[in-house]
């Protein structure tokens, strides 16, 4: 991979050694006469069988060879082979993922973010009772996540969502564990962990969007990316993250969003790459690539590409995982338009693609959820498309989220989810009424057997039958390293832009007194404004503790309207004042001292209320961190950032806005800050 130029030498030397055991440990030639190199076996509990100088798992315990032991033949004859071993109950229990959790996991707790989980095993099923989109009660039975020993030993669960923020050797040992336990089933088959984002710098790490800050290297969050406009430094963020991911056993990424940030109101707009459909389609690309490689393999992390047809164009920006958000619709006639980021990731390969909740409006759709919409997912990305990979269902549209089939039973539903296209579902942890569903012919086995095969071939081509274990004391050093974070720092510069600098106060002179404030304001906080005193002044500038003794005033708006889980069907508002910034304070300040202005935007705000023509010196953050504020704003680096998005002059023009049509379409006068607006000093 291009991405081996930046292992520190210590960790080189791991892989090297590794390649050297492959080595001698001879080769050989299949059935097509072509050379085979021994890979490296991984195993704690199975015999190792040899054929001549190569070694096998006996991952069936049946003291012979099988075909899908054999890693000499084609993925799809090693496929076929396991499918026809596997039970019903078994293959039933493969199409379903599950949060996973670990002895002490606080994830689901508010500070998870900073609490530390010891590795382990929780035998304790989680149950959830009651829909926390609808408030209404769930269906019985469900389980959103289940003890891992019962997962995987009664449900014969292989699929699970790790939510858990910890350390880097923590979570190896604890995927060492789980494959361990997954070796000593019946047909020995590895599991495979995924999760949501790990590396970004983000405001809303709800549960199922972000895990937030982490131990892997922090990069800007998605938009902040997408404003670098630069595809090869993506390229190299993502082959970076594969290896941290790796290094810890985390093999698929529920990632990333192609979806399109027409509707500025939409909750979910942080996670996008924006508002331009080929931007998007650029960055996805690279991304897709950056993960998997030009094709699955023992270093790719599979992703899965969300959230098709593009959840953008929300009614009213309100967000499908609530019952009051459940529709989507296409005022401007623009649907292939959203469809532009998802040919990109088919293209490059992408593992898997996630239907929305969403149910589409209007006559020339059926008005289900797009997991349930045979016209989207088997009609349009099957066949117009070609996407041959896994369709992952979001989390819970079964119990959950079940909009347009509220009237259908649980079996009805599975029955019609998958006759759509569906090849495994997210969010439940009990395979019971999906394995009674099939059990009485709503759903036929070869067609799960075809769900099989897709899910299987993932899991053999990232090489998980040999080994699926990792090194912690390795991942310790890979994850979060000094090289890795370099290249994520020159990133957090690259993201920022500056969108006006009329009074020309940047970048800053030599000795400026400057007095920093940052406003958050995160609902729990007694101090939503702090001032900044470097320990260490890199920049050539005198911080002061009070406005009165500044030269230049620095403010860094962070709004933050609560995130996409404080839902609760009210409008959205977009201006500063509704999204805990206290305006009052920003204008008394701006206007006692030339001031500079700095927002950070997770979706197109409306800052009108301190916009009232006296706003010089702005400049927009994506998620970065304070010192690369300060480098862009002392001139150390040059600003190079372009807007990913369009914000719009007022609520007024938010309310006409038509929710698929990106706002630099949107007629004139819409727009404050366009689409690709970003200034440099030279």
């Amino acid at each position: 991979m291009r991405a081996s130029k930046f292992i520190p030498l210590a960790i080189r030397s791991v892989l090297y050694r590794a390649a050297v055991v492959v080595l001698i440990l001879g080769w050989s030639e299949n059935s097509f006469g072509q050379k085979v190199v021994q890979p490296v076996l991984g195993h704690r509990s199975v015999e190792i069988l040899k054929v001549g100088k190569l070694e096998f798992k006996d991952l069936n315990k049946n003291h012979q060879l099988d075909k899908y032991e054999d890693w000499r033949l084609p993925v799809d004859e090693r496929v076929n082979d396991l499918i026809s071993k596997m039970t019903i109950e078994e293959k039933v229990g493969f199409m379903v993922i599950s949060t996973t959790r670990m002895a002490g996991d606080q994830s689901f707790q508010a500070g998870a973010a900073k609490t530390e989980i010891t590795s382990g095993f929780n035998e304790e099923d989680l149950i959830q009772t009651t829909n926390m989109f609808t408030r209404k009660p769930l269906p019985s039975p469900n389980m959103t996540a289940a003890g891992t020993t019962k997962g995987v030993l009664t449900y014969n669960l292989r699929h699970f969502i790790l939510r858990a923020n910890t350390n880097a050797k923590t979570i190896a040992e604890w995927s060492n564990n789980l494959q361990a336990l997954s070796e000593s089933s019946r047909l020995g088959i590895p599991s495979i962990v995924a999760s949501n984002p790990r590396n970004h710098v983000t405001i809303d790490n709800s549960i199922g969007l972000s895990v937030g800050t982490t131990t892997f290297s922090k990069w800007p969050g998605e938009l902040g990316l997408a404003a670098m406009r630069d595809f090869k430094l993506v390229r190299e963020f993502a082959e970076i993250a594969a290896q941290e991911w790796s290094a810890v056993g985390l093999r698929k990424g529920y990632m990333y969003m192609a979806d399109l940030a027409t509707e500025p109101r939409w909750q979910r707009v942080e996670g996008t790459f924006g508002e331009d459909a080929n931007l998007a389609a650029n960055m996805i690309r690279e991304i897709v690539l950056g993960f998997q490689g030009q094709k699955l393999g023992p270093h790719s992390v599979a992703l899965t590409t969300k959230h098709f047809p593009g959840g953008g164009p929300q009614v009213d920006g309100q967000d499908s995982h609530f019952d009051w958000g459940k529709n989507q619709h296409y005022p401007g006639g623009m649907f292939a338009y959203h469809l532009i980021p998802f040919k990109a990731a088919i293209e490059a390969g992408t593992s898997a693609i996630m239907p929305y909740y969403s149910r589409p409006t209007g006559p020339q759709f059926e008005e289900v959820g797009y997991s349930y919409n045979k016209a989207i997912i088997a009609d349009t990305l099957r066949s117009k498309l070609g996407f041959k990979g896994i369709i992952n269902s979001d989390t819970g549209p079964i119990d959950m989220m079940p909009w347009g089939v509220e009237t259908l039973t649980i079996p009805e539903r599975y029955q019609k989810a998958i006759n759509a296209g569906v090849d495994i579902f997210s969010g439940n942890a009990d395979p019971t009424v999906l394995l009674e569903t099939v059990k009485k012919g709503m759903v036929s086995e070869q067609r799960i057997n075809e769900s099989m095969a897709r899910l299987l071939k993932e899991k053999f081509l990232l090489g998980l039958f040999e080994n699926p274990y990792v090194d912690p004391d390795a991942a310790a050093k890979i994850v979060g390293n000094a090289e890795f974070q370099k290249k994520a720092d020159l990133a957090m510069r690259k993201s920022i832009v500056l969108l006006r600098n009329d009074a020309k106060l940047l970048p800053l002179a030599k000795g400026t007194k400057v007095y920093f404030e940052t406003c958050y304001d995160n609902g729990r906080t007694k101090t939503p404004v702090t001032v900044f005193k470097p320990e260490t002044n890199l920049w050539n500038l005198e911080f002061v503790s009070t406005k009165d003794e500044a030269d230049v005033i620095l403010m860094w708006l962070i709004p933050n309207g609560g995130g996409l889980f404080s839902s609760a069907g009210t409008p959205i508002e977009l201006g500063l004042s509704k999204n805990r910034i206290d305006v009052a304070h920003v204008n008394e300040i701006k206007n006692s001292k030339p001031t500079i202005v700095v927002i950070n935007y997770t979706n197109p705000w409306v800052i009108d209320e301190i916009d009232n023509g006296n706003l010089k010196t702005v400049l927009a953050t994506f998620g970065t961190t304070q010192d690369a504020l300060l480098d862009v704003l002392s001139g150390k680096f040059n600003p190079s950032g372009k807007m990913p998005f369009t914000t719009p002059v007022s609520m007024k023009a938010v309310l006409e806005n038509k929710a698929d049509v990106p706002g630099y379409l949107e007629p004139a006068g819409y727009a404050l800050f366009k689409f690709g607006d970003g200034l440099s000093y030279k």
